[in-house]
């Protein structure tokens, strides 16, 4: 079921329509629109997405690998934007993690109006409804696959390879490691509990920090902003989409 969400809580802020899929691929799909535009934080983010633009009657695809960290970013005024949010393991052979890592996005060459090139075929661009189908397109043409691996050591599951060879797979198909995804998920779920009003100690607590200036290094890194920042809402600049963040 799709909802709707205000991404940041603040009075710059840009709201959002997410949904869950039935694609075993895909974490979550969600559409926007930016009215005003504007400067923002992109916050680090361990998923890696395709991001469909409309701006000025053009429409661009863009794929965008995962953050480790937060950076400035910029919002043009009355644009669209429909996201495919992948789930851990899934990727793009042709696409590898290690050259879209940290905003090295890559903007597929358009085909026509309504369609892009991807592997010398013209691919439609997907929109918010028919997602699911697009991605479906992909695994069948052999260009979106799934390491099994990943998701099983994140969900802690047990597994008969060694931990280098984990690491290794975690690497070439995410470009993060094990523990980066974990510090990058729990500064996530820290800010999502702290914009729901939660005390900065309970959230030190409750997300396993060591103590409170762990957890502000940690969100001044990933996040952009200190507890105290995102508590007090006095930022500089909204933060990218949170989504709903889930415990780790």
């Amino acid at each position: 079921m799709a909802s709707t969400f205000d991404s940041t809580g603040f009075d710059i802020s840009l709201p959002c329509e997410e949904r869950l899929s039935d694609s075993p691929f895909v974490e979550r799909v969600w559409h926007s629109r930016s009215d005003a535009g504007g400067e923002f934080i992109s916050t680090a983010e361990s998923h890696w997405e395709m991001v469909v633009t409309k701006y000025r009657n053009r429409s661009t695809l863009t794929v965008r690998g995962p953050e480790t960290r937060a950076t400035p970013a910029f919002s043009p005024p009355d644009a669209e934007f429909c996201g495919i949010v992948f789930k851990a393991g899934a990727f793009m052979p042709i696409f590898p993690a290690s050259t879209v890592i940290d905003r090295q996005d890559v903007n597929l060459p358009l085909a026509s109006s309504k369609s892009f090139w991807l592997n010398g075929s013209a691919w439609q661009f997907p929109d918010f409804e028919n997602a699911d189908t697009f991605v479906s397109r992909l695994v069948r043409a052999g260009l979106l696959v799934h390491d099994p691996v990943i998701d099983a050591t994140l969900r802690g599951q047990p597994h008969t390879l060694s931990r280098r060879t984990i690491q290794r797979r975690f690497l070439q198909v995410t470009g993060l490691t094990h523990n980066m995804i974990y510090q990058i998920q729990r500064a996530r779920y820290a800010t999502t509990l702290l914009k729901q009003g939660m005390s900065i100690l309970d959230v030190v607590e409750t997300a396993g920090y060591s103590d409170q200036p762990h957890m502000t290094r940690a969100l001044k890194h990933l996040m952009g902003q200190t507890p105290a920042q995102v508590v007090s809402r006095n930022m500089a600049a909204p933060l990218s989409f949170l989504f709903k963040t889930l415990p780790f």
